[in-house]
Protein backbone atom coordinates (compact mmCIF):
# COMPACT_ATOMS: atom_id res chain seq x y z
CA UNK A 1 0.00 0.00 0.00
CA UNK A 2 2.66 2.68 1.09
CA UNK A 3 3.97 1.94 -2.56
CA UNK A 4 0.85 2.83 -4.30
CA UNK A 5 0.45 6.01 -2.08
CA UNK A 6 3.31 8.20 -3.80
CA UNK A 7 2.29 7.57 -7.35
CA UNK A 8 -1.33 8.06 -6.06
CA UNK A 9 -0.19 11.32 -4.81
CA UNK A 10 1.98 12.39 -7.39
CA UNK A 11 -1.18 11.68 -10.10
CA UNK A 12 -3.19 13.99 -7.72
CA UNK A 13 -0.77 16.78 -7.52
CA UNK A 14 -0.16 16.75 -11.35
CA UNK A 15 -3.95 16.35 -11.88
CA UNK A 16 -4.66 19.48 -9.62
CA UNK A 17 -1.96 21.36 -11.17
CA UNK A 18 -3.31 20.34 -14.87
CA UNK A 19 -6.82 21.68 -13.72
CA UNK A 20 -5.22 25.45 -12.89
CA UNK A 21 -4.45 28.06 -15.15
CA UNK A 22 -4.13 31.77 -14.80
CA UNK A 23 -5.29 34.69 -17.12
CA UNK A 24 -2.95 37.56 -16.68
CA UNK A 25 -4.15 41.40 -16.87
CA UNK A 26 -5.42 42.95 -19.90
CA UNK A 27 -6.14 39.03 -21.01
CA UNK A 28 -9.16 37.24 -21.24
CA UNK A 29 -9.87 33.78 -21.53
CA UNK A 30 -12.09 30.77 -23.20
CA UNK A 31 -11.88 27.21 -22.70
CA UNK A 32 -11.93 25.11 -25.80
CA UNK A 33 -13.40 21.21 -24.84
CA UNK A 34 -13.22 18.34 -27.65
CA UNK A 35 -12.71 21.51 -30.33
CA UNK A 36 -15.73 23.70 -29.03
CA UNK A 37 -15.81 26.96 -27.38
CA UNK A 38 -16.85 25.97 -23.71
CA UNK A 39 -20.48 28.48 -23.26
CA UNK A 40 -22.29 29.90 -20.31
CA UNK A 41 -24.89 28.00 -18.67
CA UNK A 42 -27.99 28.23 -20.50
CA UNK A 43 -26.64 30.82 -22.55
CA UNK A 44 -25.13 30.87 -26.64
CA UNK A 45 -22.30 32.63 -25.65
CA UNK A 46 -18.77 31.50 -24.94
CA UNK A 47 -18.05 31.91 -21.58
CA UNK A 48 -14.74 34.44 -20.85
CA UNK A 49 -12.43 33.69 -17.74
CA UNK A 50 -11.05 36.93 -16.27
CA UNK A 51 -8.02 37.90 -15.46
CA UNK A 52 -7.21 35.65 -12.05
CA UNK A 53 -6.75 31.80 -11.09
CA UNK A 54 -9.39 29.46 -12.27
CA UNK A 55 -10.03 25.84 -13.01
CA UNK A 56 -10.66 23.12 -16.27
CA UNK A 57 -11.05 19.89 -16.59
CA UNK A 58 -7.42 18.27 -17.21
CA UNK A 59 -6.31 16.42 -20.63
CA UNK A 60 -10.30 17.62 -21.89
CA UNK A 61 -10.40 21.08 -21.63
CA UNK A 62 -7.71 23.58 -23.85
CA UNK A 63 -7.44 27.36 -22.76
CA UNK A 64 -7.33 30.34 -25.54
CA UNK A 65 -5.86 33.10 -24.01
CA UNK A 66 -6.61 36.15 -25.94
CA UNK A 67 -5.77 40.09 -25.86
CA UNK A 68 -8.69 42.16 -24.40
CA UNK A 69 -6.50 45.54 -24.95
CA UNK A 70 -7.36 47.79 -27.52
CA UNK A 71 -5.21 47.18 -30.81
CA UNK A 72 -3.88 48.90 -33.54
CA UNK A 73 -3.87 48.47 -37.09
CA UNK A 74 -1.72 50.80 -38.80
CA UNK A 75 -2.50 49.90 -42.15
CA UNK A 76 -0.69 50.46 -44.91
CA UNK A 77 -1.02 53.53 -47.50
CA UNK A 78 -3.86 52.37 -50.58
CA UNK A 79 -4.76 54.30 -53.54
CA UNK A 80 -8.15 55.02 -54.30
CA UNK A 81 -10.27 57.15 -56.71
CA UNK A 82 -12.51 59.98 -56.35
CA UNK A 83 -15.53 60.99 -57.96
CA UNK A 84 -12.93 63.10 -60.30
CA UNK A 85 -11.40 60.04 -60.98
CA UNK A 86 -8.08 61.36 -60.02
CA UNK A 87 -6.12 58.94 -57.74
CA UNK A 88 -5.12 59.72 -54.29
CA UNK A 89 -3.01 57.80 -51.86
CA UNK A 90 -4.60 57.51 -48.33
CA UNK A 91 -2.38 56.08 -45.29
CA UNK A 92 -5.03 55.41 -42.02
CA UNK A 93 -5.05 53.71 -38.68
CA UNK A 94 -7.37 51.68 -36.64
CA UNK A 95 -7.95 51.51 -33.34
CA UNK A 96 -9.65 47.74 -32.39
CA UNK A 97 -10.46 45.70 -29.44
CA UNK A 98 -12.10 42.33 -29.08
CA UNK A 99 -15.97 42.54 -28.39
CA UNK A 100 -17.24 38.96 -28.59
CA UNK A 101 -14.56 36.72 -27.48
CA UNK A 102 -15.95 33.04 -28.72
CA UNK A 103 -17.06 34.43 -32.45
CA UNK A 104 -13.40 35.98 -32.02
CA UNK A 105 -12.35 32.67 -31.83
CA UNK A 106 -14.33 30.91 -34.76
CA UNK A 107 -14.18 33.92 -37.45
CA UNK A 108 -10.52 34.54 -37.01
CA UNK A 109 -9.17 30.87 -37.43
CA UNK A 110 -8.30 30.08 -33.55
CA UNK A 111 -7.75 33.99 -32.22
CA UNK A 112 -5.32 34.87 -34.85
CA UNK A 113 -4.50 38.46 -34.80
CA UNK A 114 -2.83 38.79 -38.18
CA UNK A 115 -6.04 37.22 -39.70
CA UNK A 116 -8.32 39.13 -38.06
CA UNK A 117 -6.39 42.22 -39.25
CA UNK A 118 -6.70 40.95 -42.60
CA UNK A 119 -10.67 40.88 -42.49
CA UNK A 120 -11.18 44.13 -40.79
CA UNK A 121 -8.26 45.68 -43.42
CA UNK A 122 -10.73 44.61 -46.37
CA UNK A 123 -13.69 46.27 -44.99
CA UNK A 124 -11.94 49.58 -43.91
CA UNK A 125 -10.46 49.47 -47.25
CA UNK A 126 -14.31 48.70 -48.96
CA UNK A 127 -15.12 51.40 -47.00
CA UNK A 128 -12.54 54.20 -47.70
CA UNK A 129 -13.30 52.96 -51.10
CA UNK A 130 -16.81 54.02 -51.27
CA UNK A 131 -16.18 56.82 -49.55
CA UNK A 132 -13.45 58.39 -51.48
CA UNK A 133 -15.36 57.59 -54.67
CA UNK A 134 -18.13 59.96 -54.10
CA UNK A 135 -15.92 63.05 -52.60
CA UNK A 136 -13.50 64.97 -54.70
CA UNK A 137 -9.98 65.90 -54.05
CA UNK A 138 -10.84 69.19 -52.44
CA UNK A 139 -13.25 67.62 -50.06
CA UNK A 140 -11.65 65.04 -48.65
CA UNK A 141 -8.61 67.37 -48.18
CA UNK A 142 -10.68 70.42 -46.22
CA UNK A 143 -14.33 70.47 -45.38
CA UNK A 144 -15.01 66.83 -45.73
CA UNK A 145 -12.50 64.36 -44.32
CA UNK A 146 -13.96 64.26 -40.75
CA UNK A 147 -17.05 63.41 -42.82
CA UNK A 148 -15.32 60.55 -43.90
CA UNK A 149 -13.77 59.15 -41.26
CA UNK A 150 -16.90 59.17 -39.13
CA UNK A 151 -18.88 57.24 -41.81
CA UNK A 152 -16.24 54.90 -42.71
CA UNK A 153 -15.93 54.71 -39.12
CA UNK A 154 -19.84 54.08 -38.68
CA UNK A 155 -19.23 51.24 -42.01
CA UNK A 156 -16.75 49.71 -40.29
CA UNK A 157 -18.13 49.11 -36.80
CA UNK A 158 -21.27 47.64 -39.12
CA UNK A 159 -19.22 44.81 -40.52
CA UNK A 160 -17.00 44.29 -38.23
CA UNK A 161 -19.54 42.28 -35.48
CA UNK A 162 -19.43 38.89 -37.32
CA UNK A 163 -15.57 39.31 -36.55
CA UNK A 164 -16.23 39.61 -33.14
CA UNK A 165 -14.63 43.16 -33.27
CA UNK A 166 -15.60 46.42 -31.78
CA UNK A 167 -13.93 49.16 -33.94
CA UNK A 168 -13.13 52.27 -31.64
CA UNK A 169 -11.70 54.73 -33.97
CA UNK A 170 -10.31 55.43 -37.31
CA UNK A 171 -8.35 58.00 -38.39
CA UNK A 172 -6.64 59.29 -41.49
CA UNK A 173 -3.75 60.39 -41.36
CA UNK A 174 -2.12 61.47 -44.86
CA UNK A 175 -2.84 62.16 -47.73
CA UNK A 176 -1.27 61.86 -50.99
CA UNK A 177 -1.55 62.78 -54.41
CA UNK A 178 0.61 60.00 -56.99
CA UNK A 179 3.85 61.20 -58.32
CA UNK A 180 2.66 62.00 -61.91
CA UNK A 181 -0.58 64.15 -60.55
CA UNK A 182 1.48 65.84 -58.18
CA UNK A 183 3.89 67.08 -60.40
CA UNK A 184 0.87 67.77 -63.31
CA UNK A 185 -0.46 69.63 -60.11
CA UNK A 186 3.18 71.85 -59.49
CA UNK A 187 3.20 72.73 -63.29
CA UNK A 188 -0.48 74.50 -63.00
CA UNK A 189 0.55 76.21 -59.74
CA UNK A 190 3.84 77.76 -61.56
CA UNK A 191 1.49 78.34 -64.15
CA UNK A 192 -0.82 80.02 -62.31
CA UNK A 193 1.86 81.68 -60.12
CA UNK A 194 3.17 82.69 -63.41
CA UNK A 195 0.31 84.49 -64.73
CA UNK A 196 -0.14 86.63 -61.51
CA UNK A 197 3.60 87.88 -61.74
CA UNK A 198 2.93 88.59 -65.05
CA UNK A 199 -0.31 90.55 -64.46
CA UNK A 200 1.52 92.21 -61.28
CA UNK A 201 4.65 93.23 -63.43
CA UNK A 202 2.01 94.79 -66.36
CA UNK A 203 0.24 96.81 -63.72
CA UNK A 204 3.77 98.07 -61.92
CA UNK A 205 4.72 99.27 -65.68
CA UNK A 206 1.21 101.26 -66.15
CA UNK A 207 1.50 102.79 -62.82
CA UNK A 208 5.49 103.41 -63.90
CA UNK A 209 4.20 104.56 -66.89
CA UNK A 210 1.31 106.70 -65.30
CA UNK A 211 3.96 108.20 -62.77
CA UNK A 212 6.74 109.32 -65.22
CA UNK A 213 3.61 111.05 -67.27
CA UNK A 214 2.84 113.16 -64.09
CA UNK A 215 5.93 113.48 -63.75
CA UNK A 216 7.25 115.05 -66.66
CA UNK A 217 3.75 117.01 -66.93
CA UNK A 218 4.62 118.43 -63.49
CA UNK A 219 8.47 119.42 -64.92
CA UNK A 220 7.16 120.92 -68.15
CA UNK A 221 4.23 122.77 -65.86
CA UNK A 222 7.37 123.84 -63.89
CA UNK A 223 9.96 125.03 -66.75
CA UNK A 224 6.11 126.91 -68.48
CA UNK A 225 5.96 128.76 -65.01
CA UNK A 226 9.72 129.45 -64.53
CA UNK A 227 9.46 130.53 -68.47
CA UNK A 228 6.55 133.08 -67.79
CA UNK A 229 8.06 134.39 -64.50
CA UNK A 230 11.17 135.46 -66.44
CA UNK A 231 9.39 136.24 -69.47
CA UNK A 232 7.41 138.94 -67.43
CA UNK A 233 10.79 139.34 -65.30
CA UNK A 234 12.57 140.88 -68.17
CA UNK A 235 9.51 142.10 -70.24
CA UNK A 236 9.61 144.21 -66.55
CA UNK A 237 13.12 145.05 -67.03
CA UNK A 238 12.92 145.83 -70.47
CA UNK A 239 10.10 148.60 -69.19
CA UNK A 240 11.86 149.63 -66.74
CA UNK A 241 15.05 150.20 -68.98
CA UNK A 242 13.09 151.79 -71.74
CA UNK A 243 11.72 154.19 -69.25
CA UNK A 244 14.96 154.86 -68.03
CA UNK A 245 16.41 155.56 -71.71
CA UNK A 246 13.11 157.47 -72.27
CA UNK A 247 13.71 160.21 -69.16
CA UNK A 248 17.46 160.06 -70.12
CA UNK A 249 16.52 160.65 -73.84
CA UNK A 250 14.15 163.65 -73.06
CA UNK A 251 16.73 165.21 -70.62
CA UNK A 252 19.65 165.53 -73.03
CA UNK A 253 18.66 163.72 -76.67
CA UNK A 254 22.09 164.89 -77.94
CA UNK A 255 23.90 162.70 -74.87
CA UNK A 256 21.11 159.77 -75.77
CA UNK A 257 22.22 159.86 -78.96
CA UNK A 258 25.73 159.88 -78.90
CA UNK A 259 25.60 156.75 -76.04
CA UNK A 260 23.82 154.89 -78.52
CA UNK A 261 25.91 155.33 -81.33
CA UNK A 262 28.88 154.33 -79.35
CA UNK A 263 26.77 150.91 -78.58
CA UNK A 264 26.48 151.18 -81.99
CA UNK A 265 30.34 151.04 -83.16
CA UNK A 266 31.28 148.80 -80.09
CA UNK A 267 28.80 146.08 -81.86
CA UNK A 268 29.98 146.78 -85.54
CA UNK A 269 33.77 146.99 -85.00
CA UNK A 270 34.36 143.83 -81.83
CA UNK A 271 36.34 141.86 -84.33
CA UNK A 272 39.16 142.10 -86.22
CA UNK A 273 38.44 140.48 -89.19
CA UNK A 274 34.96 142.46 -89.73
CA UNK A 275 35.02 145.01 -93.04
CA UNK A 276 32.53 147.52 -93.56
CA UNK A 277 32.04 149.55 -96.88
CA UNK A 278 30.23 152.12 -95.98
CA UNK A 279 30.10 155.87 -97.50
CA UNK A 280 32.07 157.76 -94.63
CA UNK A 281 29.75 160.64 -94.95
CA UNK A 282 26.55 158.14 -93.84
CA UNK A 283 24.65 159.15 -90.95
CA UNK A 284 26.15 156.10 -88.85
CA UNK A 285 30.08 158.06 -89.18
CA UNK A 286 28.77 161.39 -88.07
CA UNK A 287 30.37 161.55 -84.63
CA UNK A 288 33.23 160.48 -85.95
CA UNK A 289 33.51 163.05 -88.88
CA UNK A 290 33.28 165.26 -86.52
CA UNK A 291 36.30 166.89 -84.03
CA UNK A 292 34.51 167.98 -81.02
CA UNK A 293 32.40 164.86 -81.43
CA UNK A 294 29.08 166.24 -82.16
CA UNK A 295 26.70 165.66 -85.13
CA UNK A 296 26.21 168.26 -87.44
Amino acid sequence: MRKLIIPVLVFVVATFLMSLFVIEEGERGIVIRFGRVLKMDNADMAKIYEPGLHFKFPLFDRVKTLDARIQTMDDQADRFVTSEKKDVIIDSYVKWRIADFGQFYLSTGGGNILTAESLLQRKVADGLRAEIGSKTIKEIVSEKREEVMADVLTDAKESSFDLGIEVVDLRIKKINLPDEINKSIYLRMRAEREAVARKHRAQGREKAEVLRAQAELEVATVLAEADKTARITRGDADAKAASIYAKAFSQDPEFFSFVRSLEAYEKSFNSKNDILVLDPKTEFFKYMNSADGRSK
